[in-house]
């Protein structure tokens, strides 16, 4: 499958030296999500920007569709909406007639039906004629969607779509998200919220001080890097973990009530069975035993840790 974006080799250097974006190449595929994680002044949004035509490369190439985002620069934007962080809206004007104004900035002719299911999608219709002063934070959020999506956009950016948005309309909007895909739209997002990610996300790129460090399916990225963790709930507290038990990978914890046991869930051989049978033999009994799978937003900070 042909990469509706495609990004090589690319760099950033602002006028103060700064280096914002290193060698940055990725492709991404036709109607997929991707999330693009990363600490603060990782290089998230100058990416997303570059793409979009807002800040000129300094080196390489990006292709939106197969047109060079330089040397077709009309096309390209129009292939693309872009949900930025801030909410910067015209606070007089309506919802109805600013939608229709940022359909009107790429010359289409008005489709009014088509304005009207959009805000229909995004729970914005009863606010048709509500002046955007008057909107809460969330409601604001929708209406950047609502004004990215105007022009009929193929690939939509959403750079940090939520942030501000109480944990009710961020599933919401999640379900908005997950519907565009349905339509094959392709879906970019920076967030800060791992679960975020966790949540919608087909594939996971992470990218820090510039560059990105790893691009994994989501699903193989957790069952590749993701670990388990054992707990297991002793009858006696210990004091010290004896001697026989030095082999396997423990730590004791709640003032000595706690085993914690680290494997890898991947291998064949994980431990358990001679850790159970290492436990019997020294007389260690316990009450009750817990695994825990870890989250994506586990993976995320070792990943960031590693490449400091």
């Amino acid at each position: 499958m042909d990469a509706v974006i495609s990004i090589k080799n690319l760099n950033k250097v602002y006028d103060n030296g700064y280096k914002a974006l290193n060698d940055v190449n990725l492709e991404i595929q036709a109607g997929e999500i991707l999330a693009l994680l990363g600490p603060n002044g990782a290089g998230k949004t100058t990416l997303i920007s570059t793409v979009c035509g807002i800040v000129n490369p300094t080196r390489g190439r990006v292709l939106v569709s197969g047109f060079d985002i330089i040397n077709h620069y009309r096309k390209t934007r129009s292939l693309i909406g872009l949900v930025p962080q801030e909410l910067h809206t015209e606070a007089f004007e309506t919802v109805w007639a600013t939608v229709n104004f940022s359909r009107g900035l790429f010359g289409l002719k008005r489709n009014p039906t088509y304005i009207e299911k959009i805000l229909k999608d995004l729970s914005l219709w009863d606010k048709r004629d509500t002046k955007i002063m008057q909107l809460s934070g969330g409601m604001k959020r929708r209406l950047l969607i609502a004004k990215a999506l105007s022009h009929e956009p193929r690939i939509l950016f959403l750079d940090e779509p939520t942030a501000g948005v109480d944990v009710e309309l961020r599933k919401d909007m999640w379900r908005v998200i997950g519907e565009l895909r349905k339509t094959g739209v392709t879906i970019i997002l920076t967030t800060h919220y791992i679960e975020e990610a966790e949540e919608i996300a087909d594939r996971i790129a992470i990218i820090n001080h510039g560059e990105i460090n790893l691009v994994e399916q989501k699903d193989e990225l957790m069952r590749k890097l993701g670990k388990k963790k054992m707990t297991l709930e002793l009858k006696y507290p210990l004091t010290e973990l004896p001697v026989a038990l030095a082999a396997f990978n423990l730590l004791l914890e709640n003032d000595g009530l706690q085993l914690v046991y680290h494997y890898d869930a991947t291998q064949s051989h994980t431990g358990i069975a001679a850790l159970l049978q290492a436990l019997s033999e020294n007389e260690i009994k316990f009450k009750d035993v817990a695994t825990h799978q870890s989250s994506l937003e586990d993976i995320f900070v070792d990943l960031i840790k590693e490449a400091q």
